[in-house]
C-alpha cells in the first residue's frame, strides 16, 4: 500500500497485456450478498500444518528501483519488500476491507469529530524497530513532515490525506498516538501503510537517496539481509526482534524474472512462486493433466500434423528433388528437437500448479475526449452503447474458468462494500441508440477522407511521427494489413464492406440523452443534492452539447442502413469517421489485441471505423496514453480500498497549467465535470459512512454518464505454485500474511485457515 490503493495508482504497468495500478474496497456496512466474483486462491492452511524453515523463492518482475513506497518509481516489487518488513497498521481482507493489524495496533479510532477530527492510535506494547526502539509517535511524526507536501526537498510521489494533518503528537503514553486534522479526513486508514521510522523519514536526503536501496531499521516478521542487483535476487530472513506469530520460512526470496522468462525459470526450478500468463498457466495445467500418460503429446510443436501431413512431408524428404528434399530433412529434424525439448518441459511443469482469482484492478476502454471526434460527448456515448461488455469480458476470462461479468463501476469491484454497479446511468448495450446519438452528432452515412495515419486525437500529425519506423513485434504477424504498424478494420482485414441498419430519429437520441443525465441526477435528487447542476439539465433535457439542437432533420429513410451488419461508413465535414486504437505490441499483450479486435467489430456494425496502432509495448502508456496521442486505448486501474482519495485524480477534471499544457493528473481521457470533482472533494471529507457511499455512488454515475472510460472486466491473477506451497498464490484483494507462507509438513493437505497464535 502507499496504502495498498494509492501507491499503484501512481503509476500504470504494462503485465501480462494490461495496465496494472492499486485496490479496492469501501467505506460503510456491508451489503447482503457482495461478494468477490472469485474467490481468492492460496491453499489456506492452518500453521501448525506448515513447516518450519526452509527458502521459499517467490518471481518478481524486476529488482525494484526504491525500497522507498512513497517514491513516484516504486513498484509491485516494492510493494513485496516492504509489505514483508515494515509496519503495516491497516491490511486488506479478501473482500478489499481494511482491517487494524494487531501486530502493530491495540486500537485506532476518531475519538473526536469537532472541531477538529481527532484519531488515536493505541500501538501494541511489544512492537519495536529491528534497533530496538519503540514504534511511536516520533515515527508518525516524522512520516507526516515528509509526506504533507510543504517541504518540497523530499521527493514524494503525492501527498493525499498527510496535508490535511495539522499535528501528530504523543497521547497519555509512549504507545498513544495522537493526530488532529486541519480537514476531516474520512479515508484516514489509508495513512502510516507502511509506517518507515524516522531515521528514514527525517531528512530529506534519507528519504530520496538512503531508502531506494536498504532499509536498515525495519518492523516486520522479515528483515532485509541482502539487495544483490547483478544475480537479481532480494534476501528476507526472520526478524530476530519479531513479537508476533514466527515467520515459517528461514527465508524469503524475491527473484527478478521478467515476464517472458517465467516459463524458463519455472521449468529449471528457479521459483517457488511466480505470476504467470494465459498461455504459461494452460500448459502448466496441460503438463498436470498429462502426468502419467503415455505416447507423444496431443499439443505442442507437431501435434497439429495430420497423417496426410506426415505422409507428404516424408515424400517430400525423400523425393528425388535435392533441395526441397534436404529443406524438408532439416525441417522435420527441427521439428523433432522441439518435440523432445517441449515435452521435457512439460515433465519440469507437471511440477507446479495454477492457482487464480481476480486481481483487484479492471481494464477499461479510456475514450480521449481532449478533441477529435471523441471531444463530442455523443460520440463516446455512442461508442460505449456500442459495446457488449458481456461478450468483451468472456473473451478474456471465460477461457481461464473465471467469472466473467462485466465491471460496473469505477471506484470499487465486486465484494467490495462500495460496489454497486452504476452503469445504468450511461445504458445497456443498444446498437439502434448508438446509431442515433453519431446522427445527432452529425455523422451521417456517405464517404469521406480518411485521418492522416499518423494522426493524434485531434486529426493532425502527431508529434514525432515524421519517419516513425514500423513495428515488427513477431506477437503481430498473424494481424492482416501491417503496413508499417497500422490497418483499418474492415479495409485491410478482408471484411465484407456490406453495410446495413436504420438510424434512429433525432427525437430518440435527444431524449436518450436528457434520460441519461436524468439518471446521473436521480441520486443528487434523494440526497437533496446537486440541485443547480440538475436544474440546468432539466431546462433542455441534458447538458449542453448532450443532444442535437431542435430542429436538427434525422438522416433520411433512404441513408438509413439496415438494422443488423454492420452500418455504412459514416462522414462529417468531409472527413470519415476514424478512431485511432493504439494498442501494444509485444509479447503478453494477447489478451489485450484479442479485446481491442473484438471491440474494433463491434464498432463497425455502427458505422465506425477504427485504425489500429501498433505501438511498442515499453512506450505504450507513456508515449501513447499518458501524452494523449490515442483515441481509444486499453489499460488497468485497480480498484482501492480508499475511492474518495484515489479515484479523484483519475478522474479529476482538467485545468490548464501556468505553461499553457493541460494538467490532467491521473485522467488520461481528459474527460471531467466540475460536480465529479465536487463530489469527490465532498466524499473525502465526509466521516459519516453511509453518507459518503451515497456520494461515491452518485460520483460514479457520472463518471458513466460522461463516457471517458468504460470498465470492461476484472482482470485475471494466475500463479504458477508448487502444490506444497502454503498460505501463497492468487490473494485476490488481499494483503498477503508473510509469516504464514511456508510449506505444508509431510503428509499434511491445505484446509481453511484457522490461525492458531504462535504454533
Amino acid at each position: 500500500m502507499f496504502h495498498d490503493g494509492a501507491r499503484r495508482r501512481s503509476v500504470a504497468l504494462l503485465t501480462t497485456g494490461v495496465l496494472a495500478l492499486p485496490a479496492v474496497a469501501a467505506c460503510g456496512a456491508s451489503e447482503e450478498g457482495n461478494v468477490p466474483a472469485a474467490a481468492q486462491d492460496l491453499a489456506p492452511t492452518p500453521r501448525d500444518l506448515v513447516a518450519n524453515g526452509s527458502t521459499l523463492t517467490w518471481a518478481i518482475d524486476a529488482v525494484p528501483g526504491t525500497l522507498n513506497a512513497y517514491q513516484a518509481d516504486a513498484d509491485t516489487g516494492t510493494t513485496r519488500v516492504t509489505g514483508a518488513v515494515l509496519p503495516a497498521l491497516f491490511t486488506l481482507d479478501d473482500k478489499g476491507r481494511p482491517q487494524a493489524n494487531p501486530d502493530y495496533l491495540e486500537s485506532a479510532e476518531v475519538v473526536e469529530r469537532e472541531p477538529r477530527q481527532v484519531v488515536v492510535y493505541r500501538l501494541n506494547q511489544k512492537a519495536v524497530w529491528s534497533d530496538g526502539r519503540e514504534i511511536g509517535a516520533p515515527d508518525f511524526a516524522a512520516q507526516w513532515r515528509a509526506l504533507r507536501g510543504k517541504d518540497p526537498a523530499y521527493w514524494t510521489a503525492r501527498n493525499a490525506g498527510y496535508d490535511r494533518i495539522a499535528k501528530v503528537e504523543r497521547g497519555k503514553d509512549d504507545l498513544e498516538v495522537q493526530v488532529t486534522f486541519d480537514k476531516p479526513y474520512a479515508e484516514w486508514r489509508s495513512l502510516f501503510t507502511p509506517l518507515y521510522p524516522k531515521d528514514v523519514m527525517g531528512t530529506p536526503d534519507s528519504f530520496n537517496d538512503s531508502a531506494r536501496t536498504t532499509l536498515k531499521n525495519t518492523a516486520g516478521p522479515f528483515s532485509l539481509k541482502k539487495v544483490d542487483r547483478k544475480s537479481g535476487d532480494i534476501t528476507l530472513v526472520r526478524n530476530p526482534r519479531w513479537w508476533g506469530d514466527q515467520p515459517k520460512l528461514d527465508q524469503l526470496v524475491f527473484r527478478k524474472v521478467a515476464p517472458k522468462n517465467r516459463t524458463k525459470a519455472l521449468t529449471a526450478g528457479r521459483v517457488d512462486l511466480a505470476q504467470v500468463a494465459p498461455g504459461e498457466a494452460e500448459r502448466i495445467s496441460l503438463a498436470r493433466r498429462d502426468k502419467g500418460a503415455k505416447g507423444p503429446l496431443a499439443h505442442g510443436p507437431g501435434a497439429g500434423r495430420t497423417p496426410a501431413d506426415a505422409l507428404m512431408s516424408w515424400a517430400v524428404a525423400h523425393g528425388t528433388e535435392q533441395e526441397a528434399a534436404e529443406s524438408e530433412q532439416l525441417a522435420r529434424e527441427q521439428t523433432r528437437e522441439a518435440v523432445v525439448a517441449y515435452a521435457a518441459e512439460q515433465k519440469s511443469l507437471g511440477a507446479y500448479e495454477v492457482r487464480k482469482a481476480l486481481e483487484p484492478s479492471f481494464t477499461q476502454l479510456a475514450l480521449n475526449g481532449a478533441d477529435g471526434p471523441l471531444a463530442d460527448e455523443r460520440v463516446r456515448r455512442a461508442v460505449a452503447r456500442a459495446l457488449d461488455r458481456k461478450e468483451l469480458a468472456e473473451t478474456v476470462l471465460k477461457p481461464l474458468g473465471l467469472p466473467a461479468q462485466p465491471v460496473g463501476s469505477h471506484l470499487a469491484l465486486a465484494g467490495q462494500d462500495a460496489y454497486e454497479d452504476a452503469s445504468d446511468a450511461l445504458g445497456s448495450q443498444d446498437t439502434a441508440e448508438a446509431r442515433a446519438l453519431l446522427a445527432e452528432a452529425g455523422w451521417k452515412p456517405g464517404q469521406g477522407a480518411a485521418r492522416p495515419k499518423n494522426a493524434g486525437a485531434s486529426g493532425e500529425p502527431a508529434e514525432g511521427a515524421e519517419g516513425e519506423e514500423a513495428v515488427g513485434d513477431s506477437g503481430n504477424e498473424d494481424r492482416p494489413g501491417d503496413d508499417g504498424g497500422e490497418y483499418i478494420v474492415g479495409e485491410d482485414d478482408g471484411k465484407s464492406g456490406a453495410r446495413g441498419g436504420p438510424m434512429l430519429p433525432g427525437a430518440v437520441a435527444a431524449g436518450q440523452g436528457a434520460a441519461l443525465w436524468r439518471q446521473a441526477d436521480v441520486v443528487a435528487r434523494q440526497d437533496g443534492d446537486g440541485k443547480t447542476e440538475q436544474g440546468a439539465h432539466a431546462q433542455q433535457g441534458g447538458p449542453p452539447g448532450a443532444y442535437a439542437p431542435k430542429g436538427t432533420a434525422a438522416p433520411k429513410e433512404s441513408e438509413s442502413p439496415g438494422a443488423e451488419g454492420a452500418a455504412g461508413p459514416l462522414a462529417k465535414d468531409g472527413l470519415e469517421l476514424t478512431l485511432r486504437f493504439v494498442v501494444p505490441s509485444g509479447a503478453g499483450s494477447e489478451q489485450l489485441r484479442a479485446v481491442a479486435d473484438k471491440i474494433a467489430e463491434q464498432l463497425e456494425k455502427i458505422g465506425v471505423t477504427t485504425a489500429m496502432k501498433k505501438v511498442p509495448s515499453s512506450g505504450y502508456f507513456t508515449d501513447h496514453v499518458a501524452s494523449g496521442q490515442y483515441d481509444m486505448a486499453l489499460y488497468s486501474w485497480p480498484g482501492t480500498a480508499y475511492p474518495a482519495t484515489d479515484g479523484r485524480p483519475i478522474h479529476a477534471k482538467p485545468v490548464p497549467a501556468a505553461d499553457g499544457s493541460l494538467n490532467v493528473a491521473q485522467n488520461y481521457t481528459r474527460v471531467g465535470t466540475d460536480r465529479i470533482d465536487q463530489l469527490f472533494a465532498q466524499a473525502v471529507g465526509e466521516l459519516d459512512d453511509g453518507a459518503r457511499k451515497k456520494l461515491i455512488k452518485e460520483a460514479d454515475a457520472r463518471i458513466w454518464a460522461v463516457a471517458g472510460a468504460i470498465p470492461l472486466y476484472q482482470r485475471p491473477e494466475l500463479v504458477a505454485a508448487r502444490p506444497s506451497v502454503a498460505n501463497a498464490g492468487a490473494f485476490g484483494f488481499a494483503t498477503p500474511r508473510y509469516q504464514d507462507i511456508g510449506f505444508l509438513k509431510k503428509g499434511a493437505k491445505p484446509g481453511k485457515q484457522d490461525r492458531k497464535p504462535g504454533s
